[in-house]
């Protein structure tokens, strides 16, 4: 809760008038308690693993668009029942295991140092932070998603994400609850090694799993913004991973492709891309040829 009454003793305090920003957000938390700030994490997740996958759901659905020509496996096409079987057992893992390990996860943000006050952090300030938690979270994911292939993690505990061979948005997060308690780990580690804002932290869980949907959409759009961050992986990169399976020893990372680079765990991905495009010059001088000869 903030530790002023009203916006004129704040602007006092700051020796300065509010910005816009935080002129809402005094008016918004002025007499909400910091856990119930907190909170909103919870709705934020509910609300994004509900909405965000929709649109792609709808359109494969009623066939806007020409979607097919876009869907990365397209002879892989999941019904509506399993669709909905999958949204549920998401929402089961959110409401028995992600919802109450957020409330009760409220004393660890406050000591590792996120606050809720007054002054707002800059856009910079926003940018740089986001930035470091997108490399902290890829890089320690990679390894423990790497840990998770071995014999032994696969058939205990990362096989149920594999269960989809073609990944949908709302099976980003189905996973074995263990799976989601490791591999929330490097979520958290990013925010604990520079602490922000809570405004920070709710951007930082919404496009963490705003990106992790999209990574399992099962689409690769030439016109997304992300084709334009470099490095990044995206829905291709991730859908290879899903695809191979089991077996699979390549496209580990979450968000970037340059860890599997560096360490030689997307060779198989490579290969397959380049092998593809051989195939796609191969048919259009085939296609070239035969108009020269009519």
């Amino acid at each position: 809760m903030l530790p002023y009454k009203t916006i004129i003793d704040a602007e006092i305090a700051l020796n300065r008038t509010l910005t816009n920003a935080e002129t809402i957000w005094f008016n918004y938390s002025v007499n909400k308690s910091d856990y119930f700030l907190y909170c909103h994490n919870i709705a934020f997740l509910f609300i994004i693993f509900s909405l965000i996958p929709l649109p792609l759901i709808f359109a494969e659905f009623f066939q806007w668009v020409n979607i097919d020509s876009y869907k990365i496996q397209p002879k892989v096409k999941l019904s509506f029942d399993e669709i909905v079987s999958c949204y549920k057992a998401v929402m089961k893992m959110f409401f028995l295991l992600v919802g109450p390990l957020q409330l009760a996860s409220y004393p660890s943000i406050k000591l590792i140092g996120i606050r809720m006050g007054l002054p707002l952090p800059s856009m910079w300030e926003i940018a740089i932070q986001l930035i470091v938690y997108f490399i902290v979270e890829d890089y320690t994911n990679y390894w423990l998603h790497r840990l998770l292939h071995c014999k032994w993690g696969y058939e205990k505990i990362h096989k149920v994400h594999h269960e989809y061979t073609a990944p949908i948005g709302f099976a980003a997060p189905y996973a074995h609850w263990a799976e989601v308690l490791i591999l929330g780990i490097p979520s958290f580690l990013g925010p604990a090694m520079v602490p922000g804002h809570m405004i920070t932290l709710w951007l930082w869980i919404a496009l963490r799993q705003i990106e992790a949907i999209e990574t399992h959409c099962g689409y690769d759009f030439p016109w997304t913004p992300t084709k334009y961050i470099p490095f990044y992986g995206g829905a291709e990169h991730h859908d290879y991973h899903h695809y191979v399976g089991g077996q699979s020893q390549s496209n580990f990372a979450s968000v970037f492709t340059y860890c599997d680079y560096i360490y030689g765990t997307d060779k198989g991905y490579r290969y397959q891309k380049k092998l593809a495009k051989l195939k796609e010059e191969s048919s259009m001088n085939g296609r070239q040829n035969g108009l020269k000869d009519e």
